[in-house]
Formats: C-alpha cells, structure tokens, sequence
C-alpha cells in the first residue's frame, strides 16, 4: 500500500523521466530489498514532497538542482538531471549558460566535468552529435 505522498512522488517522477522508469522506480519500492528503503525516501521526499512544491517551475528547480550538482561534481547523477531538465523544457543553450555561470563559483575544473556529462547526454537524446568532449579531443 503506498501513501498519497508516494503517488504524487511517482507522478511527478512518471512526468519528468517517463513512465517505463516510474515502473522501475515502483516496482524498486515493493518488498524489503536492499535500497528499497531509501528509495521510498527519494520518492517521498525528493519527488513527492521537494519537486511536487509551487513557488518555482520544474524548469526553474532543474537549473538549481544542475547547478548544485556541478558544485559537487556529482557527474552521475548529473546526467539524470539534464535528462530531466531537457524533460521540464531547458535548452541545450540554457545547459550551456548554467554552465558558464558556475565557472565563477566552482571553478573550471568542475564545469569541464559537468560538460563532458552534459555533451554526452545531449548526444543520447539526439540533441548534439556534432560536439565532441573535452576527452575525446586530448584535451583531459
């Protein structure tokens, strides 16, 4: 039996990353598997309560969220969240402004990472095959 939070969490989660992965995602919460437990708090809490909120758009929270991330240099989780930033309506041009805008406070080093992470996942979703990685022009 899940709550009204765990619903709303695997709403909001269905409409920014799919409903095959929302699957996934509820079928992870069901028995008492290692994980299951912190699962059911990133539903809860991340989607069902944080994502779920007024006062910002989900484009809004997507570039506060990249942001952190490439603060922290969290590259994994990173492209998840590109992927649902593309999903919430950014832009391979706002992807490339959210980057810009954090050399000043992360420095080059974490932003050349993020961009290798952010190409990669453009190229995934068909949105730049053209724009190689730092990596893969011998410049890392």
């Amino acid at each position: 039996m899940t709550s009204e939070t765990t619903e709303r969490g695997l709403k909001v989660f269905a409409e920014m990353m799919g409903e095959d992965r929302a699957a996934e995602m509820r079928a992870g919460l069901t028995g008492n598997h290692f994980g299951t437990a912190i699962g059911q708090l990133a539903v809860d809490y991340a989607f069902g309560d944080v994502w779920a909120r007024d006062g910002l758009a989900r484009k809004q929270r997507s570039l506060v969220v990249i942001g952190i991330l490439i603060a922290q240099r969290q590259v994994a989780e990173l492209k998840n969240h590109v992927r649902i930033g593309i999903a919430n309506g950014l832009t391979p041009g706002d992807l490339e402004e959210a980057l810009i805008q954090a050399i000043p406070y992360t420095g080059f080093p974490s932003v050349a990472s993020a961009m290798s992470a952010v190409i990669e996942v453009l190229r995934e979703l068909g949105l730049d095959t053209a724009t190689r990685t730092s990596e893969e022009r011998g410049m890392l």
